[in-house]
């Protein structure tokens, strides 16, 4: 069996035992995990290498990209903003972002961006891969632009793009950038070594990841909502090993972390907006992500999506928690972080090897069944 490090409670030695066996089947080859109930941590393991070669091992310390699981970190920071009422959700973006009102979008709510229903997940102008380390040039494109459906109505996964509009209500709000905000505000008190925006003293740790498949759109239309979402800009897994693209604040896509600390910042939630003594939210804001705002077939990815604010929500087409007061996301490859606000709890799963999906995949499927098998067995 792969050889794991770190500490687990007996309770959830199912956990470790998942890692181990994703990595004995060849579907990881580096990973780590973690489970904090009450924001203690009760599972925090790790295993592998960080390298398909298999000769550099996967540390405690390791962190890597770990694409949309990001956007849960953007989302609580806009969370933060509103619980201290300096953002309303039911507001129009162009409060905040004057510029934002052309093109028809006097009527866009912050809660459509939060709920991918703004109807602006891609780009129309072209961009190039680079230019997503340009945020004046991503965020004045979408200013700009008119909205590809009738926002409200649908959700669409503004896969890319619900970073810049959400970083950029953060950065009018407070005159941060998201990624000094999330790390004054929410990573630094809370001890969570994750990063929107990753600097040079953290590259000698981060792992690269290793490129999925090629996804297969034969027969897709190239005029298709999801086609203009995701290809525009061009947008391959290697990108994430260019040092700018760590330096870039990308904040639905380039976060920077591990398992421990997606669950030390996601705790914030799980706990009603207190964490080891501090508070930094209030339950009620809290309970906002839980409003549900959309639950179509998403326009990009196909599938019938429940989200709320930031978050997707369980449901029966996605049951991540046995608990109604559940919510989650996932990063592009395999990432996962499901936030349990009836118990209390947070899974976290990170990992260097991508699979085809955006949506997770039994991997980490398999860990957070046998994080919830051992709490109640607890």
């Amino acid at each position: 069996m792969a050889e794991i490090h770190g500490e687990f409670d007996p309770r959830f030695q199912g956990v470790r035992d998942a890692l181990a066996s994703n990595l004995d089947q060849g579907l990881d080859v580096g990973a780590s995990v973690a489970v904090a109930i009450d924001g203690a941590p009760v599972v925090d393991v790790w295993g592998g290498y960080t390298d398909e070669a298999k000769t550099v091992p996967w540390q405690r310390d390791t962190i890597i990209n770990v694409w949309s699981t990001t956007k849960t970190m953007a989302a609580l920071c806009a969370l933060l903003l509103a619980d201290r009422g300096e953002l309303e959700f039911d507001a129009p973006v162009a409060r905040y972002w004057p510029e934002f009102k052309a093109a028809g979008k006097e009527g866009v709510e912050v809660r459509h961006l939060l709920s991918h229903t703004a109807g602006l997940s891609g780009w129309q102008e072209p961009m190039a891969p680079e230019d997503l380390y340009d945020w004046e040039r991503a965020t004045s494109l979408l200013a700009a632009q008119a909205p590809w459906w009738e926002p409200g109505t649908a959700s669409g996964y503004h896969a890319v793009t619900q970073g810049y509009l959400v970083g950029e209500v953060v950065r009018r709000i407070t005159g941060q950038t998201i990624g000094s905000f999330f790390a004054h505000e929410l990573a630094g008190p809370l001890g969570a070594d994750f990063h929107i925006g990753t600097g040079p003293e953290h590259d000698a740790r981060v792992a690269k990841v290793i490129p999925p498949p090629p996804l297969n759109i034969a027969g897709v239309d190239p005029d298709s909502i999801a086609i203009r979402t995701l290809s525009n800009p061009p947008l391959s897994a290697e990108q994430s090993w260019e040092v700018a693209w760590r330096r870039a604040e990308i904040p639905a896509a380039g976060g920077h972390g591990n398992a421990r600390s997606v669950a030390a910042v996601q705790s914030l939630l799980a706990c009603s907006g207190e964490v080891n003594g501090t508070r930094f939210m209030s339950p009620a804001g809290c309970e906002a992500v839980l409003r549900e705002q959309s639950y179509t077939p998403d326009l990009v990815l196909g599938l019938p999506i429940r989200f709320g604010l930031g978050y997707g929500l369980t449901s029966a087409d996605m049951p991540l928690s046995p608990n109604p007061r559940a919510c989650f996301w996932g990063g592009w490859g395999g990432s996962l972080v499901i936030v349990d606000l009836d118990a209390r709890m947070v899974i976290a799963y990170v990992m260097n090897k991508m699979g085809e999906g955006t949506l997770g995949d039994l991997r980490g499927a398999s860990i957070a069944f046998a994080a919830f098998a051992g709490l109640a067995n607890g």
